[in-house]
């Protein structure tokens, strides 16, 4: 995988870049304006981020993601992420039929449904899931593989499914991991300076 450069990176106009954000030449970002990247993140291969976007620190978004933020707004908390083929949704066509749908019609015809989505910290998306508008998981939860979330989740539990369900309670030992890391990371900046 081949990621942009620094300067490549500082040619594209975000609302925020913070430092080490690693972006895959082959990721395409629409209204980079409204797209925050801060610290130790990543973006990998195929992936399509658009619309409103905040992206914490060390989030990964891993290959063929599409981030789909619109006018509502994704929030990725820190240390959490997307596994292979994840889809995030804020905004959603009305398929009752009652209305007209897709981006060609005039919006005096549709009926979308428009609400944010945000990840907590430390929460974890696996393969081939979908999150849908209004969706808020809680700090600490984890999405098994190809799990359909249409609505918001307990922290620090483990759900699974379509729909997804709670299966249990997720393990907060990761929390002294984190702790670790950043201790680690101010030593490091103590010892450069």
């Amino acid at each position: 995988m081949t990621f942009l450069t620094k300067a490549e990176l500082s040619k594209i106009p975000f609302k925020f870049l913070g430092e080490n954000v690693r972006i895959s030449n082959n990721c395409s970002i629409y209204n980079p304006e409204l797209t925050e990247i801060h610290d130790n993140s990543r973006i990998d291969d195929f992936c399509v981020i658009s619309g409103k976007v905040f992206i914490g620190k060390y989030v990964h978004i891993a290959v063929f993601c599409n981030v789909a933020g619109g006018s509502e707004g994704i929030i990725f908390h820190d240390f959490s992420g997307l596994a292979y083929g994840c889809h995030v949704f804020t905004q959603s066509d009305d398929y009752s039929g009652q209305t007209l749908t897709n981006p060609t019609v005039p919006s005096k015809y549709k009926s979308e449904i428009k609400k944010s989505v945000t990840l907590g910290k430390h929460c974890i998306v696996g393969t081939g899931s979908l999150i849908f508008p209004g969706a808020n998981l809680g700090e600490g939860t984890a999405i098994g593989a190809a799990s359909v979330i249409r609505k918001s989740t307990e922290e620090w539990s483990i759900y699974l499914g379509n729909p997804a369900k709670k299966v249990k309670a997720r393990s907060r030992n990761l929390l002294k991991l984190e702790a670790q890391l950043i201790q680690e990371n101010a030593s490091v900046q103590v010892n450069e300076e």
